[in-house]
């Protein structure tokens, strides 16, 4: 029988690759508050089973037209959505900017598409969604509704479900100061997925076939 050279990460989540996503916004309802940063990191499988990150995609978005801005939100993240050192791009331009890697990424990998994983993963899901549907964009790569959500996750594994403390439970340092930066919030969610799924392997859950 011929060596099965499929990679290890299409095995292991039933043909989808893993993308951690964080976005950051100017409020909480995604069809009329502002997209202004999206991250997204992915993820690879060493042969032995353990995935670990990958590559980090980032871009800073133009608040859309018409688009509304919480102060709040914007006192809390820290954002100022017109600083012209921002050098964000319009919401298509960004889309393209972050889907592009994934999706020659989703191919490397010998996937059939990428599923957002997310601490609270439905509101960057639905951020992604309505930025979709606005820009009518054709080509992205994320399952339209399934994702991984790592506040469960950490609620499973460590009883924890605020990113700052699953971290901390995990053992991977977390800077409160440089939180609710999309990179940042997207690479310690990365490496606490990560860590999930390496620790279940570990205790012998889901064998690769």
């Amino acid at each position: 029988m011929p060596e099965n050279r499929t990679p290890k990460i299409a095995q292991r989540f039933r043909g989808f690759l893993p993308v951690i996503v964080d976005v950051e916004t100017a409020g909480f309802n995604a069809e009329t508050d502002a997209l202004l940063e999206i991250a997204a990191v992915t993820v690879r499988m060493d042969d032995d089973g353990t995935l670990r990150l990958s590559q980090t995609i980032s871009c800073h978005v133009e608040p859309f037209p018409g688009a509304n801005l919480e102060q709040r939100a914007l006192d809390f993240t820290g954002i100022d959505p017109f600083n012209p050192f921002r050098m964000a791009k319009q919401e298509m331009a960004a889309l393209d900017h972050i889907f592009t890697p994934i999706s020659e990424e989703v191919k490397a990998q010998g996937c059939t598409r990428a599923i957002l994983v997310g601490h609270n993963a439905f509101f960057d899901l639905g951020f992604i969604r309505a930025a979709v549907e606005r820009t009518n964009h054709k080509k992205s790569p994320f399952h339209s509704f399934s994702c991984f959500d790592t506040a469960t996750l950490g609620g499973l594994a460590y009883g924890q479900t605020v990113l700052a403390k699953a971290c901390q439970a995990a053992d991977i340092p977390f800077d409160s100061g440089q939180a609710h930066s999309a990179i940042y919030d997207a690479e310690r969610t990365a490496e606490l997925f990560c860590a999930i799924v390496n620790r279940w392997r570990e205790l012998g859950g889901c064998p690769l076939l």
